[in-house]
């Protein structure tokens, strides 16, 4: 299959086709997404829930919605400080709870923009794009997509040990660890186990156990370094993630950033770039010192990888047990209509 599509073709549909969408994946992390560029759906956590369903329905780690910036409130707030960015992307997670952003869910939403022909991004050129952690710019470098994910931050300095660490993690499979806060715009927490662990014995059909719990909660990673293969390549780390309201997913932007950051803090190394090996796939994460306001200088962090589109179709309302005291699935054909 080709991954274009004009436009006219992602955004009609029959009465019998039902709403169109698109699904794809970056390293693994993967979407139902859908354009709606006028913010007409109404689309409800149920809705949502069953969708993402991989049993009973098309199956993903989340959805994202494709609406102009201007047409909802969170966009046209990112629109006063960036009015280049035209789109929003509209993140809930698996379970129906919305999300300030996602990082490889950046990468495959561009991708969307791109293959819809509701944006054009020529190599080497940048797009912006709203979310609710604010406005990221994409980058098409070769056939992948780098994302200014922005400066890091540690999330709970205040209650940091000695060594840096601010929370206790516990999950099947691993001893109790010491793990580190970190905000990419949304919150992780950080386990960075000795060089060379193996992370197959790790049981993450559960939510690891976090304390201090954050208010929001949070995303758990469980990572460890490898011995360099290749003094001329980045540094290698294996990791893998829990995602709030998701589970364990094949891959994490954010998250690899996180980890990066955190590897970074507790090993003492400070490269500018990481290979962050997820089970879906490598991507790359590098570090760039940028002026923030007035004098300080803020380091931000650039998350790098693929995007790709499987399949496309249409969420016929009538096939799904949309609650119907809340008519999404009567607005939802309606607008296909």
């Amino acid at each position: 299959m080709t991954d274009s599509l004009t436009e006219s073709e992602a955004l009609t549909s029959t009465p019998l086709q039902g709403v169109p969408y698109w699904k794809g994946h970056g390293t693994g992390n993967d979407f139902v997404l859908i354009a709606d560029p006028d913010g007409n759906l109404e689309i409800s956590s149920t809705m949502t829930s069953q969708i993402c369903d991989r049993h009973k329905g098309i199956g993903a780690d989340g959805l994202i919605r494709a609406v102009r910036s201007e047409r909802l409130p969170e966009g046209r707030e990112v629109l006063t400080f960036a009015p280049q960015a035209e789109w929003f992307m509209d993140y809930r997670n698996a379970d129906g709870t919305i999300a300030e952003m996602c990082g490889n869910g950046v990468r495959v939403f561009v991708h969307f923009l791109v293959s819809t022909g509701l944006a054009d991004l020529p190599a080497g050129s940048t797009l912006t794009i709203g979310t609710r952690a604010g406005a990221k710019k994409v980058t098409l470098i070769g056939s992948d997509y780098e994302i200014d994910m922005g400066p890091w931050r540690k999330a709970f300095p205040e209650r940091s040990a000695e060594d840096g660490t601010d929370a206790v993690v516990s999950a099947p499979g691993v001893e109790v660890q010491r793990g580190v806060s970190i905000d990419m715009g949304n919150p992780h927490t950080v386990v960075i186990l000795p060089p060379g662990t193996p992370l197959s014995p790790l049981n993450l059909f559960t939510a690891p156990h976090v304390s201090p719990r954050p208010r929001r909660g949070t995303n758990v990673e469980f990572a460890s370094l490898k011995e360099p293969e290749n003094p001329q390549l980045p540094r290698v780390i294996t990791m893998r993630v829990y995602e709030r309201s998701v589970g364990e997913t094949q891959a994490c932007g954010t998250g690899a950033c996180a980890t990066a950051v955190a590897v970074r803090l507790q090993s003492g190394l400070h490269d500018a770039e990481w290979t962050v090996q997820m089970p879906g796939g490598p991507v790359l994460v590098r570090f760039q010192k940028e002026r923030g306001m007035g004098a300080a200088v803020r380091e931000h962090v650039f998350l790098r990888g693929p995007a790709r589109m499987v399949s496309k179709g249409a969420i016929d309302p009538e096939m799904w047990d949309f609650p119907r005291e809340t008519s999404d699935a009567s607005k939802l054909l309606e607008v296909a209509r």
